[in-house]
């Protein structure tokens, strides 16, 4: 039953207008922070977006981004990229836009002393730093598959992430905090198929 939910979810990039009911989208939220976490610190937040206003300035300054970066591509690069960077703003027609938040986990770090070698403590660093960043992903894929087991379509889009600091601060996410991904959320207006997957022996190697 699990198995065939995650492998009929699909990436939804076109959406009906209709606005999804509140208590579906807090639906998802449910499913999200039911989600396991590093030390059940739980470090998230989630923003719903629905105001066209900002889903616009959003999509706007991504758009700046791309051509800022665009500017610098090499020749030979800059069709695929401009190709690519036109999907980080397929979020701007979704009704919802939710915005998964994370902030690094701060434990370990706040325990160790003077004399901690660099090595041991720039590993300290990184796994914190990822803690919050895993836990926020598995946060992330419960939901979107209570999404589609709703109904509803959804895509997470990573590339906005180009403009990070911009979408942060029309936002105003609070220092500390990073943006995961954007989620567009919606009324599924496609059905695509089922994309490729690599065979499992192709991505599993046995330590035994």
């Amino acid at each position: 039953m699990i198995l065939e939910l995650l492998q009929s979810r699909r990436t939804i990039r076109k959406f009906l207008p209709t606005l999804p009911e509140r208590a579906l989208l807090e639906q998802l939220i449910v499913a999200a922070t039911s989600a396991p976490s590093a030390s059940n610190k739980q470090p998230w937040r989630f923003l719903i977006v629905t105001n066209p206003e900002v889903k616009t300035r959003m999509a706007d300054t991504i758009r700046a981004a791309v051509e800022r970066v665009a500017r610098h591509i090499e020749p030979q690069f800059e069709s695929p990229f401009r190709a690519y960077g036109d999907y980080f703003t397929r979020f701007e027609n979704a009704p919802v836009v939710i915005v998964p938040l994370y902030r690094p986990l701060t434990l370990l770090s706040s325990m160790v002393g003077a004399g901690l070698s660099p090595k041991d403590q720039q590993n300290i660093t990184i796994m914190e730093q990822h803690s919050g960043l895993v836990s926020v992903s598995l946060a992330m894929e419960n939901l979107l598959l209570m999404a589609h087991d709703l109904g509803l379509g959804a895509s997470g889009l990573t590339g906005p992430l180009i403009a990070a600091d911009d979408l942060s601060r029309i936002l105003s996410i609070p220092p500390g905090w990073h943006i995961v991904a954007l989620v567009a959320v919606g009324y599924p207006a496609e059905q695509p198929a089922a994309t490729a997957r690599k065979p499992v022996a192709d991505v599993t190697r046995w330590i035994i």
